[in-house]
């Protein structure tokens, strides 16, 4: 069997109903709203750092620092100010760690209760945000909303891959991803529409407008009903049967709710799931996991996103050159989350990763090679038709990230870990991803003043390398049963199989 394939048994002929009822769109559409809410604080925090009212406040010596313009005019180092690099990254470190309990509501509680949880928390921090009186106020409500996310983060993508049918699993598991990215655009426009706002108003009512995706999240996570797959592991059979029968349309539910018992069976045996993700059939989705999240990060997606509005100055944009930014780079991550929706199902999660490796290296070889040529460090030297390659570039960059990397870093993990070690797999997910966000997010200011254009070139390595990641080691997840990973997946796969073995001769020897 050659390297990039693998062999997946023939599915048996069970009657699995996999037709997409109107329950499934309610439910899936009302658990994806918590994207909204992860989304809108991406698309704000930007504006919000840099307005004036907001650093007299908070920040008097960056204020102060700007009013006296003591700043080089390097212009790789706009950026770097470590006061605003240390609140922006609160956010990330609380939300890893509060995945680990979210990891525990998710299997004691259930799916619909850790989102409730979520809800709540960020209906608290955007009331304390939006009123803070101090900076103590502000980190607590930094706090909070971090909170909200790590319980979000963790239970919707887990909830959305449970409910779904397995033939259109892939896409209503992303329109978590495109509620974030419908999240950034709301927000880019409600950013920029009161940045004209001198007073506190202007940053204050941005934050508080943040209570609309909120209130939509927490209705509904009331709204919803839990998962089968939660409900029968916590014992709960005839309503998970009763749940089951509901969002297929079908009372023909024995053959999908055997596979589910039978996995539930099993994930009541375990007593410390998060032990457990470290033996036999759960190294693989752990390993896949883990690796997903770091790359993510490491596609430079934080690089494009930080460093368009600078270069959309060059272009002659002036001061409104936030709002462009954010409408074109912002409409082509929707429209792109919207291709990755129509096509995961149908082309396969491996291949869309694999072709956005291709697109994302080229365009950010070709960025770094205009800025080396074109643009010094005191000035901007870019020419327009310069200028244009570069916006056609990031462009290119934002629309292969969007339908690939993006969203498939979330859909991958919630698929593959058996059910008993679901919740805490998907937990870890969360946490890598945070901590490599943290990281990026603290660091990529002063690396790109030191590195400058050659910031592109490292983020292309890493596009390279993990394009080879994809081809050789992330298996074929699409059409796959979510019960039956381990057996249709793993144990079929040219190179994870051999751990699969392994544990098999194991038990075979301890019996």
């Amino acid at each position: 069997m050659g390297v990039a394939e693998f062999a997946v048994a023939p599915r048996p002929a069970a009657t699995i109903e996999a037709k997409v009822t109107s329950v499934v769109i309610f439910y899936s559409i009302m658990a994806a709203t918590g994207g909204l809410m992860m989304g809108y604080d991406i698309g704000i925090s930007g504006q919000v750092t840099a307005s004036p009212s907001f650093l007299k406040r908070f920040f008097p010596l960056t204020y102060d620092k700007i009013q006296r313009q003591e700043t080089d005019h390097n212009n790789y180092c706009n950026f770097e100010n470590e006061g605003l690099q240390i609140f922006t990254s609160t956010l990330y470190l609380t939300t890893l760690s509060s995945t680990f309990l979210a990891s525990h509501t998710t299997r004691l509680m259930g799916r619909k209760k850790t989102m409730l949880f979520g809800g709540l928390f960020f209906i608290l921090g955007i009331i304390l945000c939006s009123t803070a009186l101090s900076f103590p106020m502000l980190i607590l409500g930094r706090i909070a909303l971090g909170s909200g996310m790590g319980f979000s983060n963790l239970s919707t993508p887990l909830y959305l891959s449970e409910i779904s049918p397995t033939p259109t699993r892939g896409a209503l598991t992303l329109l978590f991803q495109f509620d974030v990215t419908l999240g950034i655009l709301f927000g880019n426009f409600t950013a920029y529409a009161s940045s004209s706002v001198e007073s506190d108003w202007g940053w204050r009512t941005t934050l508080a407008l943040a209570g609309v995706p909120a209130l939509f999240f927490t209705l509904g996570a009331i709204l919803i009903e839990d998962t089968p797959n939660s409900l029968i592991e916590r014992g709960q059979l005839e309503k998970g049967k009763l749940v089951l029968r509901k969002i297929r349309g079908t009372d023909n539910v024995e053959s999908e709710y055997s596979e589910i018992l039978r996995a539930s069976r099993v994930a009541q045996a375990v007593e410390n799931p998060f032990a457990d993700l470290l033996m036999g059939q759960n190294g693989p989705p752990l390993v896949i996991a883990i690796m997903v999240q770091v790359f993510q990060q490491f596609t430079g997606i934080n690089a494009i996103m930080l460093y368009t509005p600078l270069l959309f100055k060059t272009l002659g944009f002036g001061d409104k050159s936030s709002l462009y930014s954010s409408v074109i780079t912002g409409g082509v991550n929707v429209l792109s989350t919207c291709i990755a929706i129509y096509s995961v199902d149908r082309i396969g999660r491996r291949m869309l990763l694999l072709e956005a490796g291709v697109q994302m290296f080229l365009s950010q070889l070709m960025i770094a090679i205009i800025l080396a040529l074109k643009v010094d460090d005191d000035s901007n030297t870019l020419s327009h038709g310069m200028a244009i390659a570069i916006v056609l570039m990031l462009c290119t960059f934002v629309s292969s990230y969007a339908w690939s990397w993006g969203p498939l870093a979330w859909l991958v993990p919630s698929e593959t870990f058996p059910l008993e070690t679901r919740s805490a797999g998907l937990s870890v997910t969360v946490c890598v991803n945070m901590m490599f966000t943290f990281l990026i997010a603290q660091s990529f200011p002063s690396m790109l003043c030191q590195m400058k254009y050659g910031i592109f070139l490292f983020f292309s390595g890493w596009v390279l390398a993990m394009s080879l990641f994809a081809f050789y080691l992330l298996p074929e997840t699409t059409g796959i049963p979510i019960e039956e990973m381990t057996v249709r997946l793993w144990k079929q796969h040219w190179f994870w199989s051999k751990f699969m073995e392994n544990e098999t001769k194991e038990n075979a020897g301890s019996d």
